[in-house]
């Protein structure tokens, strides 16, 4: 396996422009197979993700073209509604192709999804949605297989379901069933994640009747067909918190591009509270430059607490990167997990290199600060966890060596090379 070499301690200063939100970007992939002919999608990361998205979509008959940061999809030859095993395994977002399929054949066949281990994160809420739509359900305990196939219900007639919980990938899947679907179909206690926002979006533009986006209750009014359109995918907000943290901690002057601010609300109100600084400039109507130059002693929030939740709250995807900004900061903060119980398995590394952390429960980590980091070898089990151990190594004297970094290249194209031009110092090596 590939790992990351650092030379710590190094001030990052440049430019940084943001890519494509992996979240968004592998969601379009699997809607994609329920146009028929090309799509085109700009912005679109080089990540570990994508690449396996398009070989699930390519095992049942799409074919596709990447250069660049532009995808092009053809779905005409979509044939197949079972992709392949091995992509399935390696990817958890995979089972965001069910939708699509219901949607396309009225019927999927896939197997358990794999992904990060942080925790448990079973499919039974994306299997009660599609049941409530009309759905059947079998489950092949031996193979580890589902295949789920719509009955009359599904196939005319207004819907009007409840998800389980705020789930985002959940709120995904039943939205992208009901696009194809003859009548009406509401969906309430629906996530509001931007990253659904600009899925609706991408749908509507390509003929989708989607209203609510954004909100607890999505409309979707089914339509017969979607039509090729060319799509440029919203910039990463996690990635953009991610690098505003590292430049933070390094110290220098990094100017972060191609933002959507109001994405990160509650964010820069933690690091107004954690005296980080930093400003934000208008580009447009729509993207913004934040630019970090820290100055000031960093501190832990007055509230003392970062406690993760569904959107607009606190994202669980830049709670393991605000841990490593805590260990440089004054004081004591606390952060509560409130999604996933094994999203602290970076700490024991943290611990490791200096940071003095005492893990309450599998929920809450207490962190005092400031404390030095020193370099240590550590690795990587899950994507954002990856992410806090790079910017601990950069921030940390002497080398750290970071193994099992497939995990960093899940979410974050090519990471080490654009960090480098800011003036960190990292090597990639097997």
């Amino acid at each position: 396996m590939a790992k990351f070499i650092i030379q710590g301690g190094k001030k990052l200063t440049g430019t940084f422009r943001v890519f494509g939100a992996k979240n968004a970007a592998v969601k379009m992939l699997a809607a994609s197979i329920m146009i028929k002919g090309e799509t085109i999608l700009h912005n679109v990361p080089r990540i570990l993700d994508i690449l396996r998205m398009i070989e699930i979509i390519e095992s049942i008959g799409a074919k596709t073209n990447f250069e660049g940061n532009t995808l092009k999809i053809d779905a005409s030859g979509v044939h197949s509604f079972e992709p392949d095993e091995e992509p399935i395994k390696k990817l958890r977002g995979a089972v965001v192709i069910i939708g699509p399929l219901i949607s396309l054949f009225s019927q999927a066949k896939f197997f358990e999804p794999g992904g990060c281990v942080i925790g448990a994160r079973p499919i039974d809420f994306h299997i009660k949605a599609f049941e409530d739509l009309g759905v059947e359900t079998n489950y092949d305990q031996e193979n580890n297989r589902y295949h789920l196939k719509a009955n009359d219900l599904y196939r005319s007639g207004d819907k009007d379901i409840t998800l389980e919980e705020m789930s985002v990938t959940t709120t995904e899947n039943a939205l992208m069933a009901a696009v194809l679907r003859k009548g009406k179909t509401t969906i309430r206690i629906c996530a509001c994640e931007p990253e659904i926002v600009d899925l609706a979006n991408f749908l509507n533009q390509a003929g989708a009747k989607i209203t609510g986006a954004g909100t607890n209750t999505i409309v979707v009014q089914g339509v017969e067909k979607l039509s090729p359109t060319e799509y440029t995918v919203m910039p990463d907000r996690i990635e953009a918190g991610t690098i505003a943290i590292a430049a933070a901690i390094c110290g220098g002057k990094v100017e972060i591009t191609n933002i959507i601010p109001e994405h990160l609300s509650l964010v820069f109100n933690k690091f107004k509270n954690s005296k980080i600084n930093y400003r934000i400039q208008r580009d447009d109507e729509i993207y913004s430059t934040i630019i970090i130059e820290q100055k000031n002693e960093i501190i832990a929030p007055d509230t003392k607490w970062i406690d993760t939740r569904p959107y607009p709250g606190f994202p669980t995807d830049l709670q393991s990167p605000f841990a490593v900004l805590m260990t440089q900061a004054s004081g004591k903060c606390k952060i509560f997990e409130t999604l996933f119980e094994a999203r602290f398995d970076y700490v024991k590394w943290l611990i490791k290199m200096g940071a003095k952390i005492e893990v309450v429960n599998p929920f809450i980590v207490e962190i005092s600060g400031p404390k030095k980091l020193f370099g240590k070898k550590i690795e990587c089990s899950d994507l954002r966890g990856g992410a806090a151990l790079l910017l601990a190594g950069l921030c940390a004297e002497g080398q750290t060596e970071i193994d099992n970094i497939e995990f960093i290249d899940r979410g974050y194209e090519t990471i080490e090379i654009r960090l480098n031009k800011l003036g960190a110092s990292i090597e990639r090596t097997s």
